[in-house]
């Protein structure tokens, strides 16, 4: 029998953003509220369409673009001036995840130190950064003191996901310089790892494991006092891509 299109039912696919960075000491997530439906008026992460001339990488990064302006790097290549960390993050396709037809979504999480205030496009009416914590609530009142209502579709699951996956990644690789400009201090570093954990951590013993660990940081013979205080060493992200001895996550 040859093979025949029209016996499959049609089906489309999306990427979907999962974009965190720290700002005011707090993991924060790019989030848009939908101008149109299904969902209008909702929360939701960023993402579209795939076009028929692209593939999963190229529609992930238009979207990342579109959304803040960032270009997506190789995670394996020296960081770009005004780049983004940019991988695949998961596949969800739950029959009924979207209301208007059998939708694939293809997830993605991008990371990037402290990013402006976000713009919003497409079918997006307005855009922000918004704590993990307060995306992830399922009723009560944000900061704003609006009434909180879940993310649109799915978007709750990918957000969970996206975030378990930066604050397991980060224990075993140098993903949290991502976070972090190109030259940072070890204080600032220290407090990337405590807003990604929600933790708080002590100085001396990070100060110990970072510097310690081969490969991980690399001094660029400068100094800063941007966080007032005395000058503090500032470094760049070292050459390893896996840490060894691994950055243990603190039991909560």
């Amino acid at each position: 029998m040859p093979y025949d299109p029209s016996a499959f039912p049609p089906f489309a696919v999306t990427v979907d953003l999962v974009v965190l960075t720290v700002r005011r000491h707090a993991l924060c997530a790019l989030a848009v509220r939908r101008g149109e439906p299904p969902f209008q008026g909702r929360w939701a992460l960023p993402g579209g369409f795939v076009r028929a001339d692209e593939d999963l990488s190229q529609a992930a990064a238009r979207e990342l673009a579109e959304e803040t302006g960032l270009r997506a790097h190789d995670p394996d290549a020296p960081a770009q001036d005004n780049g983004a960390h940019l991988e695949q993050l998961a596949t969800y396709g739950d029959p009924k995840r979207d209301p208007r037809m059998r939708v694939v979504s293809v997830a993605h999480l991008a990371l990037a130190p402290d990013l402006p205030a976000p713009r919003a496009g497409g079918d997006a009416s307005n855009a922000r950064w918004a704590p993990v914590e307060e995306l992830l609530q399922r009723d009560g009142y944000g900061r704003d003191g609006e009434p909180v209502a879940p993310l649109a579709f799915d978007h709750a699951q990918i957000l969970a996901d996206g975030v378990e996956r930066a604050r397991s990644k980060i224990e075993y690789s140098s993903l949290a310089t991502a976070f972090c400009p190109p030259e940072f201090t070890v204080g600032e570093l220290r407090r990337v790892y405590e807003a990604v954990w929600a933790v708080a951590l002590d100085p001396r013993n990070f100060h110990r494991k970072v510097t310690g660990t081969p490969g991980f940081l690399v001094p660029t013979g400068g100094t800063t006092t941007r966080q007032g205080g005395r000058p503090a060493q500032l470094f760049r992200a070292g050459g390893a891509t896996l840490l060894n001895p691994p950055m243990l996550r603190p039991e909560v």
